[in-house]
C-alpha cells in the first residue's frame, strides 16, 4: 500500500514524500486495515525498525487535522521522549483548518505542576510518571486528549515503571471511555489478554525489514537458530573480540550488551586494545592498510574532543575520550546526560563502531548495530545473585540488530563457554518465546502512592468508587479486583491513620497534607517520615540536617552504599554531625543492617554537601567512588525532595526556619553552589564554574556586574554571555560598545568547559 493511497491529508503525505517515504511496510499496512486511522484502538507488536512510528505518526495527524483533536506520546524514558519529539517536530508546518500550524510540545520533569502551557500543543510527548503528574494535578487541557499513544507497552511487565504506565492508561480510559489507545511494542506474548483489555484489536507481525540471523557462538562456530552455521577467525583468545572484528572487517557496527556498568566498561577497553587489527577497504575491497583510515582518525578526535568539552575535567571524560578515538565505546546511567548524548550520536553517525551497554539501552533509545553480541546472560538480583533474565529482556536486546538503509541482515549472538551451555542459550533462549506480561501493580509500596492519588486528584471518594477504578487496571482484568480489596484496605487504614485522609459521611476526602504528598508526587511513606521529621527539631539545623532527612525517605532511591574502607570515615562524620539529624541513630551493636543502611544515607548526604561546596566533580567523584550519572540522579532527587520539604514545612510544621533552609537549598543542589553564589548563578547561562570565576575575579552582586564594563566582562567570560549578562543586570554601554559585542556574539566562540550541570 502507497502513502498516496491513504485516507489522510494532502500535506501529511506531501511531508514523507519529502523524506523519502513513499510504501507502507506490511505491518503498518496492517494497521491500516485494521482501522487505525478510523480511531480503532490497536495493540501493535511488531520488531524493532518495523514502521511502528510511522503508524504513531499518522493516527496523531489524522485525530488533529480531521478530528481535532490533541494527542499524548507515552514514553518510558526521557531519552526515548526527547528522540520522538524530534521525530513529530516535521509536522509542524502543517496548517490545521483553523489556520495554525501543528504544533508539538514536550514535557519530562517538574512533577509539581499541571503545566497548563501545553494546552496550545497538538502532540504533548511525555513520559509515563509525567502524565501520572498531570493526571493527579487535573490538568484542564487533558480533558481534551482524544488519542494516546503507548510506547514500549511490554514494560508494563516491569517491576518499577510498569504500574505507573498501567495507572495512567486506566486513567485516560476512565477520564475518556472513547479515548483512541495505540500500544507499541516488539515483543508481547499474551497479545490477546493485554489487547482485550486495552479494548483493542491485535496486530501482530514478525515482518522486519531486514532480515534477523539469531545464534550462539561456542568458540569459531556460531550456530544459527535457523539450522546454518558459520566459522569465524579466531585471532584472539577472546570470542567477543573475535566477533566484533569480524563483524567490522565487513563493514558492519557491533553493540555488546553487558550484564553490569563494570562489565561493559572493561569490555570496551578490551575492544579498544585490538582495534589496530581491524583492516579497513579504502577504495572496493582492496585492502591498503592496517588500523583506522586517516580522515576516520580525524572524525574520531573531534567526538573525543567533545567529550572532554562536555564537563569539568575528570578522569572518567579522559577515559572515555580515550576509547572514542579507538572508534568504541561504552554506555550506562553512570554517565552524564551530555557524554550518553555524544556517545548515541557518533554511533547513529556511524563514527563509532563498537558500543558496549548494560541491558538498559535496549527498551531506550533507536541505537541499531549489524552485530549484537550479548555477552552475559545472567544479571544480579538482589537475594537471589547472578539469575538468569527473561526471554523478554534477551529478545529485547536481540532485536537491535540490522541497520535499515545499512544492512541486508542483522546478526544477534549470545556467547557460549561449553557445549552444554550452548545448548541451554538455544533452547531457552534463541528458541524459546518471551514469557507473558504480567501486572505488578498488587504491591502495598506501589499502590499507596496511586490510592491516595484517586482520592486526592477527586477520581473517586468512596471505598466503592476506588475499587471501580482499579477495576481498570491491566490487573484486575489478569485477575479480579477482589485479590487487590485488601490490599487497598490496609492502604486506606494507613492513609487514615497518618491522616492524609479523613471520612465525612459516607465520602472519603483528602487532608491538605494528603493532597500536598499527591501533587508533589512523592510516596506517602516519604510524607509521613518528612512531616514527623519537621515536627520534631534537631539541636542544630544545618544543611546537613535536611540532606540527611531526604536520604532518609525510600524516595531518594538507591542510596549511596558505603565501601567497607570507608565506614570508620563515615562513622566519624556521623558522630561529627549527630545532632544535626531529624532521626534517630540506629545502634550499631542492635541493628546492624540498620545501621549500616544509616551510613549510606550519611554517604549520601555528604556527597551532596560536597557538591554545594562546590568540591570539583573529578575530586567528588574520586573521594566517593560514584559516577557522574549517579551523581545526576542523586541531585535530580533531592532537588525534587528539598522542595517537597520546602512546601510541606507550613502545612505540617510551620517552621518558617526549615522553609527557608529548604528553598535555598533547592537552589543550591542544583547548581552545585556557596550561598555566596546564588544571586550571579540566577542569571542565565551562568553555571558553577562560570558562577565561581565571575565571583573570584571581584563581581559578587548584581550591582558589580551592572556597574563594571562591557570590555572587562567579554575578557572573562567571552562575547555571548557577557552581552546576556548584560541583558539581564541592565547597565550602561556605549552604542558602538553594544554593535561591536553584538558582531563578536555572533561569531563562533572557541568551547567553552561546563561543568556536569553547568547550563
Amino acid at each position: 500500500m502507497r502513502i498516496a493511497e491513504l485516507p489522510i491529508a494532502d500535506s501529511v503525505k506531501e511531508v514523507l514524500a519529502g523524506i523519502g517515504i513513499c510504501e507502507l511496510f506490511p505491518p503498518q499496512e496492517a494497521c491500516i486495515q485494521a482501522g487505525v486511522l478510523e480511531g480503532q484502538n490497536i495493540l501493535l507488536a511488531s520488531p524493532t525498525a518495523s514502521g511502528k512510528t510511522l503508524i504513531a505518526e499518522l493516527c496523531a495527524m489524522k485525530q488533529i487535522l480531521e478530528n481535532g483533536g490533541k494527542v499524548i506520546y507515552l514514553s518510558p524514558l526521557r531519552a526515548l521522549a526527547s528522540e520522538k519529539f524530534v521525530e513529530f517536530k516535521k509536522y509542524t508546518d502543517i496548517l490545521k483548518p483553523d489556520g495554525r500550524k501543528v504544533a508539538v510540545g514536550i514535557s519530562t520533569g517538574d512533577f509539581d505542576t499541571a503545566d497548563n502551557w501545553l494546552e496550545r500543543y497538538d502532540v504533548i510527548v511525555t513520559t509515563n510518571e509525567k502524565a501520572d503528574s498531570l493526571l493527579r494535578h487535573r490538568a484542564k487541557w487533558m480533558e481534551n486528549i482524544t488519542a494516546v499513544i503507548a510506547d514500549e507497552v511490554h514494560l508494563l511487565n516491569e517491576a518499577d515503571r510498569g504500574p505507573t504506565l498501567e495507572i495512567v492508561l486506566a486513567r485516560l480510559m476512565q477520564c475518556n471511555p472513547h479515548i483512541q489507545i495505540l500500544a507499541l511494542s516488539a515483543t508481547v506474548n499474551n497479545v490477546d489478554e493485554l489487547a482485550g483489555w486495552l479494548n483493542a484489536k491485535p496486530v501482530v507481525t514478525t515482518w522486519r525489514p531486514i532480515n534477523l540471523k539469531e545464534g550462539v557462538i561456542l568458540q569459531d562456530e556460531i550456530q544459527y537458530k535457523d539450522g546454518e552455521s558459520r566459522k569465524i577467525e579466531q585471532e584472539t583468545r577472546f570470542t567477543v573480540i573475535n566477533m566484533v572484528l569480524n563483524t567490522l572487517r565487513n563493514g558492519g557496527q557491533a553493540l555488546i550488551f553487558a550484564s553490569t556498568r563494570k562489565n561493559a566498561v572493561s569490555a570496551a577497553k578490551q575492544v579498544a586494545s585490538h582495534m589496530d587489527k581491524v583492516l579497513i577497504p579504502k577504495s572496493g575491497s582492496k585492502i591498503v592498510r592496517k588500523g583506522l583510515e586517516e580522515q576516520a582518525k580525524g572524525a574520531l578526535e573531534k567526538e573525543a574532543q567533545k567529550i572532554l568539552d562536555a564537563g569539568e575535567h575528570t578522569q572518567l571524560g579522559d577515559e572515555l575520550a580515550d576509547l572514542v578515538r579507538c572508534g568504541v565505546a561504552y554506555h550506562h546511567a553512570g554517565l552524564s546526560g551530555a557524554h550518553r548524548e555524544i556517545v548515541e550520536q557518533g554511533f547513529k553517525d556511524r563514527k563509532i563502531k563498537v558500543l558496549t551497554a548494560t541491558p538498559t539501552l535496549a527498551w531506550g533509545v533507536n541505537l541499531p548495530a549489524r552485530t549484537v553480541i550479548i555477552q552475559d546472560y545472567r544479571r544480579f538480583e538482589a537475594g537471589l545473585g547472578n539469575y538468569p533474565i527473561p526471554v523478554l529482556d534477551y529478545k529485547q536486546m536481540a532485536g537491535r540488530a540490522g541497520r535499515p538503509k545499512y544492512d541486508k541482515f542483522g546478526e544477534s549472538v549470545m556467547i557460549a563457554k561449553t557445549a552444554d551451555e550452548a545448548d541451554y542459550l538455544m533452547e531457552n533462549y534463541v528458541m524459546a518465546k518471551p514469557e507473558r506480561i504480567w501486572s505488578r501493580l498488587a504491591v502495598e509500596k506501589i499502590i499507596r502512592t496511586h490510592v491516595l492519588a484517586t482520592i486526592a486528584s477527586d477520581y473517586a471518594h468512596t471505598e466503592e468508587g476506588i475499587y471501580a477504578f482499579f477495576r481498570k487496571t491491566f490487573y484486575a482484568y489478569q485477575y479480579d479486583v477482589k485479590a487487590i480489596q485488601s490490599v487497598i484496605a490496609k492502604i486506606l487504614r494507613f492513609l487514615h491513620d497518618e491522616e492524609m485522609i479523613c471520612v465525612v459521611g459516607d465520602q472519603i476526602l483528602a487532608t491538605r497534607f494528603g493532597k500536598r504528598i499527591s501533587e508533589l508526587y512523592i510516596d506517602p511513606l516519604s510524607g509521613v517520615i518528612i512531616r514527623d521529621a519537621l515536627q520534631t527539631k534537631p539541636p542544630i539545623l544545618t544543611e546537613f540536617s535536611l540532606l540527611q532527612l531526604i536520604a532518609h525517605t525510600p524516595d531518594m532511591g538507591p542510596i549511596m552504599r558505603p565501601y567497607q574502607r570507608e565506614v570508620d570515615k563515615l562513622t566519624i562524620v556521623l558522630e561529627d554531625h549527630r545532632q544535626e539529624f531529624f532521626v534517630e541513630v540506629p545502634e550499631q551493636a542492635g541493628d546492624y543492617i540498620g545501621y549500616a543502611e544509616f551510613l549510606g544515607e550519611v554517604k549520601t548526604a555528604l556527597v551532596l554537601n560536597n557538591w554545594i561546596e562546590e568540591l570539583p566533580e573529578d575530586q567528588l567523584l574520586e573521594r566517593f567512588n560514584v559516577q557522574p550519572g549517579d551523581l545526576y540522579r542523586t541531585v535530580e532527587n533531592a532537588k525534587w525532595l528539598l522542595h517537597g520539604i520546602e512546601e510541606l514545612a507550613p502545612v505540617v510544621a510551620k517552621n518558617r526556619a526549615v522553609t527557608a533552609l529548604g528553598t535555598e537549598l533547592v537552589e543550591r543542589v542544583s547548581k552545585g553552589i556557596k550561598r555566596e553564589l546564588m544571586p550571579i548563578v540566577a542569571l542565565e547561562g551562568v553555571g558553577r564554574a562560570r558562577g565561581r570565576k565571575i565571583f573570584n575575579a571581584g563581581y559578587q552582586t548584581i550591582e558589580d556586574l551592572k556597574r563594571t564594563s562591557i570590555e572587562e566582562l567579554t575578557e572573562l567570560v567571552g562575547p555571548a554571555l557577557a552581552k546576556k549578562i548584560k541583558v539581564q543586570v541592565g547597565g550602561y554601554v556605549k552604542k558602538d560598545e553594544w554593535e561591536a559585542l553584538s558582531t563578536a556574539a555572533k561569531a563562533p566562540e572557541q568551547t567553552q568547559q561546563k561543568g556536569l550541570f553547568d547550563f
